[in-house]
């Protein structure tokens, strides 16, 4: 059993904290209120909040997270026209947020799927698969086996290098939505 830390509470939060407490994993909550005052007690410690929140995140959490999974679940996209990431080309959130955070194991995790296709375990008749990046091997493990254990697949992506691609991916599926070109209840799934 995995003892993860959720900052956050909103759908995306909610989904992957429900999807984790019901594979019998310890899942806690951080609202945003909270932030700074509440102390970090899971080993895997997933930030499900916006893209602008990292900073705040990083500067008030960076002790309490050093030694620990912290699992970035950001899409960096300008929200406001839709038309880029806001990361410097070739970078991504997560690497930004490795950078800040070097005692801690940083992965991206969870960018490419939509609340909804969290909650239902499946895309269609697949299970939501869950594609995980990052530099540290033991890190990766532990998050997949938490999602694998919960009902989910998971995938490794490979290196934190990957998260510029998983982050593309996330910004393209997030336009296609928004532009009702694929439902919010679409999404990533992966037939083996």
């Amino acid at each position: 059993m995995a003892s993860i830390t959720i900052i956050g509470t909103g759908a995306m939060a909610n989904a992957i904290g429900g999807v984790l407490a019901g594979g019998g994993h310890d899942v806690a909550h951080i609202a945003k209120g909270e932030v700074g005052t509440a102390p970090v007690t899971g080993d895997i410690v997933v930030l499900a909040v916006p893209y602008p929140a990292l900073d705040g995140i990083a500067s008030a959490y960076a002790e309490q997270l050093a030694g620990k999974v912290v699992v970035d679940i950001t899409n960096p996209l300008n929200f406001e026209t839709f038309d880029s990431l806001v990361v410097p080309a070739g970078s991504s959130a997560a690497a930004e947020l490795q950078a800040k955070l070097p005692a801690s194991h940083v992965l991206k995790a969870f960018n490419t799927t939509f609340a909804a296709t969290l909650g239902a375990k499946r895309v269609g008749d697949l299970p939501t698969t869950v594609l995980v990046a990052g530099d540290d091997a033991a890190a990766k493990q532990a998050l997949i086996s938490a999602v694998t254990s919960s009902g989910l697949a998971a995938i490794d992506a490979g290196s934190l290098e990957r998260a510029h691609e998983l982050e593309a991916i996330g910004f393209l599926q997030l336009t296609l939505a928004v532009g009702e070109q694929l439902p919010w209840t679409g999404g990533l799934a992966v037939a083996r």
